[in-house]
């Protein structure tokens, strides 16, 4: 199976740390609740960003998910998840009223869309309560979007993108474009994180880009935040 020898050179099986499906549960980073403005939107890539492979050249249909929906093994056996720190952050951000979204060229759009479907995200309460009191996730409550509301269950990660996924092969900046479109939210708004600087040139419409190295942590979503306020002069 082909890796990605320039990201960490850790497996993407059950046994691995980067794909660990025991969520702690951390309290929300304090830029989430600071009163300071937050993008409208945050969108992420996929491969390497939200998990630690790609999707069309290590992953071989059919898919079957484990018992907990925290993974799935494809044809030949292997395990692949989220990165660690991913469902709490898409919870998160969600109950911060932000808009998600995806926007990925892969090859193997019906792959990536199976993925996201059968990985599912547990309860708010599971990943965030432990060290937040329960604020803002008890019954799914809080001000989030289409990903923060309903009961406070496991759901398929795939709900929790309300701004649409754009997975196909083309340009990040098509990508934008649609998703645009279809939430009319202006470009400045719009909060990006991917791992190949290639794809800065979204920048161009307006859109701030932020690039990971081994996928998306809480700190990664600190530093993003904090330059796209640098950017508004906010």
């Amino acid at each position: 199976m082909p890796r990605k020898l320039s990201k960490q050179s850790t497996s993407t099986s059950l046994s691995s740390t980067s794909t660990s499906t025991t969520f702690a549960g951390p309290s929300l980073p304090s830029i989430l609740s600071d009163g300071r403005p937050l993008p409208r939107a945050v969108v992420f890539d996929l491969d390497y960003t939200l998990w630690p492979f790609w999707v069309d050249t290590h992953v071989y249909a059919p898919l079957r998910p484990n018992a907990t929906h925290s993974a799935c093994t494809d044809k030949i056996g292997e395990s692949f998840a989220f990165y660690r720190e991913v469902p709490a952050i898409l919870h998160g951000l969600s109950l911060s009223g932000i808009r998600l979204g995806v926007a990925s060229r892969t090859s193997a759009p019906d792959l990536g869309r199976d993925m996201l479907k059968l990985l599912h995200i547990p309860s708010a309460s599971s990943l965030l309560a432990a060290e937040n009191g329960n604020q803002n996730t008890e019954s799914g409550k809080g001000s989030g979007g289409g990903g923060g509301g309903g009961k406070d269950k496991a759901r398929k990660a795939v709900d929790f993108f309300d701004a649409g996924l754009e997975i196909y092969p083309s340009s990040k900046i098509r990508h934008f474009e649609a998703l645009h479109k279809r939430t009319a939210i202006p470009y400045t708004e719009m909060l990006f994180f991917d791992d190949e600087s290639r794809n800065r040139d979204t920048e161009t419409l307006g859109v701030t880009m932020w690039l990971v190295r081994d996928g998306v942590t809480w700190s990664e979503i600190e530093s993003g935040i904090q330059e796209w306020r640098r950017r508004r002069g906010a």
